[in-house]
This record gives structure tokens, sequence and C-alpha cells, in this order.
């Protein structure tokens, strides 16, 4: 008879009614301090979301705090304005300057602009990359369950180059070792992640996410179709051609961006599916990536639905509060601006609270729903480890503007 524990399935729990409420006040929150309080709102609906994921009854548990992710923001502003003006500085020693009147400015003063934009560009680059991975590893030292801490090593300068590295052979090979990118870099973080004393590890290989490109694939190739088809139409003037080859376009387009998510599905799947935690505990993920897609779909239509509705409300109500008013009171005009300056904000929370219950919260439902725990029973024999130090509190992927995700 075997005494094999079944695996353990992770459930989320979370409703749309709390999660748009909490969304919504702490969206208000946002626009009456000016953006301040952002850092607690991400807070508090990070440890709505964590405590809605469950095994066996025992819920994750975020630790984090609005108070040093603002702190850690202040702390990279002050090092980002720091940096960029050395680099400004640098870029005006040799003549180049973003700021330039494209009607006054010769041609070579244009091209100077477009070449200190790209070098500014390229500059903030490492940092971004810095912030993906400081970002994790804080959401990851934030992270317990069954209170025992998760944690990741520094590491933060070793997956830039490597982002870095790997960038530049996606961009030279028009995206083809865009598997070896996405299976390097993850197995980089994973490889320094642990739950309590005990590491986990990737296994599997990049190859093997070649699969899950094929309607990237199919895509690539209806576009460089339709670039031969336009070419031939406009050689030998051939209206046909040129209107085969731009629905062709359009068709390849769309279908690179639904085989995207195709791709991210797929591969979290089987990344998730070779993951181990120590010798004996190993993950099966099974998401369908048709349900991500109609969740995209139908969420973002409906959103843009409800989008129309609410500023529709707001400005229909200004027009005709501005049609009472006429356009004689000065005071009832700057009333009038006022109220849509307010309605708009409000809208904008309104819209934030359901893209969450409509787009994120479903999406992250599934993902976790479609999770199993391979032998859960080795769970109990994993110790506590000790609290992380120096984790800046993702103030650079707030300060870069990256650390909107949940």
């Amino acid at each position: 008879m075997s005494t094999e524990q079944p695996n353990l399935q992770l459930n989320y729990t979370g409703d749309k009614g709390p999660l748009f409420n909490l969304a919504f006040q702490t969206g208000l929150l946002t626009v009456l301090t000016l953006g301040i309080y952002r850092f607690w709102q991400k807070t508090r609906i990070r440890k709505y979301i964590w405590s809605s994921v469950s095994a066996d009854g025992d819920t994750f548990e975020y630790t984090g705090t609005g108070l040093e992710k603002f702190l850690g923001f202040l702390i990279a502003i002050v090092f980002l304005a720091l940096y960029l003006g050395v680099i400004q500085m640098v870029l005006f020693y040799f003549g180049l300057n973003i700021m330039v009147n494209p009607d006054t400015g010769s041609e070579a003063e244009i091209l100077g602009q477009l070449a200190a934009i790209y070098i500014s560009i390229f500059a903030v680059l490492p940092f971004i990359l810095y912030a993906t991975y400081r970002a994790r590893r804080y959401k990851m030292a934030r992270t317990r369950f069954r209170g025992i801490r998760c944690g990741m090593e520094k590491g933060a300068w070793g997956y830039v180059w490597r982002a870095m590295m790997y960038g530049f052979l996606n961009m030279i090979t028009l995206g083809i070792l865009s598997p070896l990118s996405t299976f390097k870099l993850e197995k980089y973080m994973t490889d320094k992640s642990f739950y309590g004393s005990t590491r986990l590890t990737q296994n599997g290989k990049w190859t093997e996410l070649y699969p899950a490109m094929k309607h990237v694939f199919i895509g690539l190739g209806i576009l460089v179709l339709s670039v031969v088809l336009l070419a031939a139409g406009a050689a030998g003037e051939l209206i046909f051609f040129a209107i085969i080859g731009g629905i062709a376009m359009f068709v390849g387009y769309i279908w690179i961006m639904i085989g995207s998510v195709i791709y991210s599905v797929r591969s979290f799947a089987y990344l998730t599916s070779h993951k181990r935690l120590g010798d004996q505990v190993s993950f099966i993920a099974q998401p369908r990536s048709g349900e991500i897609i109609k969740t995209f779909i139908l969420g973002g239509l409906l959103l843009s639905l409800l989008s129309s509705v609410v500023f529709g409300i707001v400005f229909g109500v200004a027009a005709v509060v501005g049609v009472s008013i006429g356009e004689e009171s000065m005071a009832g005009l700057v009333i009038l601006g006022i109220f849509v300056a307010v309605g708009y904000l409000v809208g904008l929370a309104i819209l934030q609270a359901l893209s969450l219950i409509l787009i994120t919260q479903p999406i992250l439902a599934h993902y976790v729903n479609t999770i199993d725990v391979v032998n859960p029973e080795a769970l109990n024999w994993i110790t506590q480890r000790e609290a992380e130090t120096g984790v800046d509190a993702e103030g650079f992927a707030d300060a870069l503007d990256i650390g909107g995700a949940i």
C-alpha cells in the first residue's frame, strides 16, 4: 500500500469586491497625496494578494512596508539625479545636447541630439536591469509561508551584465535566441533563491523552450512575406500585391502579439515544472495560454467600455456645468477646471481598480490555481533562514517606473 502523500495544490481565494475597494480607496489616497501614497498602496495590495494564496490552509504573508519602499525610492532618486547629471556634463563636454530646436538646429546638431538621447537611454539601461533583480530580491525577502522566510542572494550586477549580453544576442539574431535569454536569466535568479534554509534550483534545457516560440516564428514569417509583397507591389505598381501585403503585415503583427503571450505562458509552465526545492520538492505548472488570452481580450474590451462610460460621465457633467456657468464667470471657470481635474483623477483611480479585478487578478488566480507542489511532506523539514539585510525596497524599480506591477 502506497504511503506517498498527494500533491499539494495552490489556491487563490481573492475576490473582486474587496480588491476593488482596496485599490480604489488607496488610489484616491494616492491622488490626494500627489502620488506619495502609492508606496503604501502597493504594499497594501500585495498584502491582500499574498494572503489570498494558500496551500492546505496555510496562506502566504507579505511583510514589506510602505515606509521602506518610500525611503528606498528617495535614495534611488538622489543617486539617479547625480548619475544622470554627470552623464549630461560628459555629453556637453563632447558637444552633444539633448535640447535642440529642430526648426533652427543644423543637421549635425539634430544628429548629435539623437546620439545624446540614445547614450542617455543606454546609460540608464544597467540600472533598469539592476532594479529588476533587486525588486525580485525584495519581494522574496518580504515573503513568508508557514512562518518561514523566503530569500535571495545578492547578485544584481551579475544579472545586469548577463541580461545585457543575452539582450545583445537577441538583437543580432532577431529574437531567435530568446529562449536562451529567458532560460539563463531565470536560472540565474532561481539558483540564488531560497525557501528557508533550502535552495531553489532551475533544471531543464533552454532549447526545450523553442516549441513555445512556434507562433512567434509564424508571425515573423508572415511579416517577412508582407514586406516582400509590399516591395513587389511597389516595384511593379501592382495594387493587389500591395493590399495583400498590408493585410499580411496586420495579421503578422497580431500573430506575434498572441504568440508572445503563448510563449510567456508556456515558458512559465516549463520553467516552473523544472524547478526544485532542495532534493525532494518539485512543482507542476499547467497554465492554459487560451485562458490567459481570453482574459486579456475580454477584460481589455470591458475595461475600454467602462473607461468610456467613466470619462463620458465626467466630461458630460463638466459640459453641462460649463454651459450653466457661462463664459463670463472667472470663478465659475476655475471651479469647473478643478471639477474636471478631480473627476479625471478619480476616473483614473477607478480604472486602475477595474484593471486589477478584470485582468490582473483573474490571470494571477489562473496561474496560482494550476500549480501543484510535489512531495509537500518535505516542506515540514525546512528550517528558518536569517533575515535579509541590505535590500533597498525596490527603490530603483519605482524611480525608473518599472515597479508598477504587483
